[in-house]
């Protein structure tokens, strides 16, 4: 398998986790510092695993076909369960992994949703409703803080729930930061009918406008966004206190910017990219350190076409137990 690294001792597969998340994950590598030793090598181990499925993805070109990087989800698959099953054949460059997975008891099931939700980026390109959005967004995200949840440990099971939450509330501001990006590879995770709803078209969004139409679109889609990190934020007081609430914090109060640097660019995603620069990072990372203070939800977001929109349907009754 050609895998992210390229050691097989234990103690250097940690290390190469810990630089190719650095690499690819600058928000998070930020946030992690606040974390125990122990607890920021496992995370760097799980997040290592979860980035290599994506750059399948993210790496192949569309002129080649499904048929390779699904060739190589399989294999990932295959390691998945020499992993779970203490098998001999596993890949040796895993040692890590599967060290994190057993100690801190991360279900199997994670795994494969979350290369479940990489393969629809292969098969999918186009979500009809937020209902298909949100699970995409479940198996790509909120499985990822599933994970996360079990390094950082937890005194309450409704923990597993926020942690959900704040999964898709940041894949769904990497969807709003992206979308330019991500039309020029063939993709549109904007709901079709929220799409239409706001009077925008396909045609209008490939060749970059913005205009009233999607300026309220990407209100409402900013809208839905911040409610589920203010939900997102209940379960912070549920975390072990040795720094992990704090990272979370931090986490959510760094990404949660992306959405404001958004707004501050006039809604233009498509030639200028939203980001957040290290001095605004510092200020969340103050913030964070303050007592945490409830803050209410919002209510339900208002539509595109300013109608009302139902309430935020509940998340898979299933996902998350232990």
């Amino acid at each position: 398998m050609v895998g992210f690294l390229d050691v097989a001792d234990t103690h250097d597969n940690y290390e190469a986790c810990r630089l190719y998340t650095r690499h690819y994950a600058r928000t998070f590598y930020f946030a992690s510092h606040v974390l125990p030793e122990e607890k920021r090598r496992a995370a760097y181990a799980i997040y290592a695993f979860c980035r290599y499925a994506d750059n399948i993805i993210d790496e192949s070109r569309a002129a080649d076909g499904p048929a390779r990087p699904l060739k190589r989800l399989q294999a990932l698959r295959d390691q998945l369960r020499y992993v779970y099953t203490h098998a001999e054949t596993m890949d040796p460059k895993l040692l890590a992994f599967r060290e994190t997975v057993l100690r801190y008891d991360i279900p199997e099931e994670y795994f494969l949703d979350l290369l479940r939700g990489v393969e629809m980026d292969l098969l999918k390109t186009r979500y009809r409703t937020f209902e298909e959005l949100r699970e995409y967004c479940y198996c790509v995200a909120s499985v990822v803080g599933l994970m996360m949840t079990r390094i950082l440990g937890a005194a309450d099971e409704r923990a597993l729930r926020h942690a959900e939450e704040l999964g898709i509330a940041m894949q769904l501001t990497n969807i709003l930061r992206d979308i330019g990006e991500d039309y020029g590879r063939g993709r549109i995770y904007l709901p079709q009918d929220e799409i239409d709803e706001a009077g925008y078209s396909e045609w209008r969004l490939a060749r970059g406008e913005v205009d009233d139409a999607f300026r309220d679109l990407m209100a409402f889609q900013i809208a839905r966004a911040r409610r589920y990190y203010r939900l997102a934020e209940e379960g912070v007081p549920l975390l072990t206190g040795d720094g992990s609430r704090y990272c979370v914090r931090l986490m959510s109060g760094a990404y949660g910017k992306i959405l404001d640097a958004i707004e501050r660019n006039g809604f233009d995603v498509f030639t200028r990219r939203a980001y957040v620069p290290l001095h605004r990072k510092l200020v969340v990372a103050a913030g964070a350190l303050l007592p945490y203070r409830p803050r209410p939800v919002p209510a339900a977001d208002a539509s595109p076409r300013h109608e009302p929109h139902p309430e935020l349907a509940p998340l898979r009754a299933d996902a998350g137990a232990a």
